[in-house]
């Protein structure tokens, strides 16, 4: 009662009230009347909420069944077709077998439908299908020019934009929001025959390592399902690991490629900012500019990456977007075996790598030595500052303000329920609480942790 009080300010009731004719207990019924109406509307608001969460579930379910029927109606035309012989296929064998004419871009197409959606029931990686792909099987039978991806089922992390499609972010409040046009990357990917068929899962606002959002809800570890397959590519990962996608687009500002390929056993790259189009892909917190975020390929290895982004990098895409530079993929330097000067370090002095990364670090120095490569240790400046200063204060230089309007009309999820709770604290509070936490997280306990 006395919070009640304090919001709508006592005193000033009291005065303004014939006190007269109001006792306490009327003016207590009068406070109670308030604070029942401040919690009617947020009752109210929530219930607008989960509607939009409920229609948002029910058209995915609705696409599922789409994708499904689609997928039933195939089979039952083609009942021969081996599915391990596609699915066993790397990337560069499948796309030789349809550009050769062996398999057609059809019987791959529902293949991968048919394994996304196995992929889904067990990992909840999926967001949306896009039924346009049939469409644009049609056409490419039509086309001269097949293209370097001819006939390839590609993924798409959920915020690329296709038209008619939402691009949600894992938020509520960007739901209902069709997008008017393709992406720049989705159209250089039709140009070059490949043939977006699903969007894949990330977690609320994009910027957390985990993979849960209040609307599709958590998306699990394609090989243990306790664990998470990382953010914020993560369904992706997910996807593409268990074997559902063959070639997938995420994208990367801290780690979001990155971190679901290792966490999933993937491969992924994040090439240098404005490398790749973002023209189309909203994103939660517009501004960054001293900390820009990249676009780039997610599949099972390295051969796949660079077939991405040679066909990525092409006139199309300079001419889609001017800002970027029109450098295209360098086959040159990909493909010469001149013995390369390569840095490394083990630590950046800043987060310690737990002993499994040190291994791989050391092993992969050992392999690269002997083809040849010349191996040279450095270290990294400064990192401290980087990260802090550079880094987390190019992101968050309002003092978090866009974040807090952004979530101030969201249902919190829990993967980052502590970010935001956090985020609230008064700035001398933070301090006081990094000066007493940074002992416990000096590079001296972590070693002998």
């Amino acid at each position: 009662m006395q919070r009640i009080q304090d919001m709508l300010g006592y005193e000033r009731l009291t005065q303004l009230l014939p006190t007269t004719k109001l006792d306490g207990r009327v003016i207590t019924a009068i406070l109670c009347g308030f604070g029942a109406g401040i919690l009617l509307r947020k009752w109210l608001f929530r219930r607008q909420l989960q509607k939009k969460i409920a229609k948002a579930q029910e058209q995915r379910e609705r696409l599922l069944e789409q994708m499904k029927a689609a997928v039933h109606r195939f089979k039952q035309k083609h009942p021969d077709i081996r599915a391990e012989s596609i699915l066993s296929l790397s990337l560069l064998e499948l796309s030789e077998k349809l550009q050769e004419g062996t398999f057609s871009p059809e019987n791959v197409l529902y293949t991968y439908m048919e394994q996304a959606l196995k992929v889904n029931e067990e990992l909840n990686c999926l967001t949306d299908f896009i039924p346009d792909c049939e469409e644009q099987l049609r056409e490419l039978q039509k086309r001269k020019e097949k293209g370097l991806l001819y006939g390839i089922p590609v993924s798409l992390k959920e915020h690329y934009d296709y038209k008619n499609h939402v691009s949600s972010c894992g938020l509520v409040s960007f739901l209902g929001i069709p997008a008017k046009d393709d992406s720049v990357i989705v159209k250089v990917l039709k140009s070059q025959g490949a043939i977006p068929f699903v969007k894949t899962n990330v977690p609320q606002t994009m910027l957390s390592y985990d993979s849960s959002n209040v609307i599709f809800g958590k998306t699990l570890h394609p090989q243990n399902p306790k664990k998470s397959p990382g953010g914020s590519s993560s369904g992706e990962g997910a996807l593409i690991a268990g074997g559902g996608s063959i070639l997938g687009l995420g994208s990367d500002v801290g780690g979001s490629i990155r971190i679901p390929s290792s966490f999933c056993g993937i491969c992924g790259l994040k090439p240098t900012a404005s490398r790749l189009s973002f023209l189309g892909i909203p994103v939660p917190l517009p501004g960054m500019d001293t900390v820009t975020a990249s676009l780039g390929p997610m599949a099972r290895d390295v051969d796949s990456l660079a077939l991405c982004m040679r066909a990525l990098l092409c006139e199309e895409l300079f001419h889609l977007d001017p800002s970027l530079p029109p450098l295209s993929f360098n086959d040159e330097v990909y493909a010469s075996s001149k013995p390369l000067r390569i840095g490394y370090y083990e630590s950046d002095g800043f987060s310690q790598p737990t002993p499994s990364m040190k291994r791989a670090i050391q092993q992969t120095k050992q392999l690269l030595e002997k083809a040849g490569h010349e191996l040279i240790p450095f270290s990294v400046p400064r990192t401290e500052h980087m990260v802090y200063e550079l880094f987390l204060g190019g992101i968050f230089a309002d003092g978090i303000e866009t974040l807090h309007d952004l979530l101030k009309n969201e249902m919190i999820d829990p993967c980052i329920h502590y970010l935001f709770r956090l985020s609230y604290f008064p700035a001398f509070v933070k301090r006081l609480l990094s000066f007493l936490l940074k002992p416990m997280v000096s590079e001296e306990t972590l070693e002998a942790a």
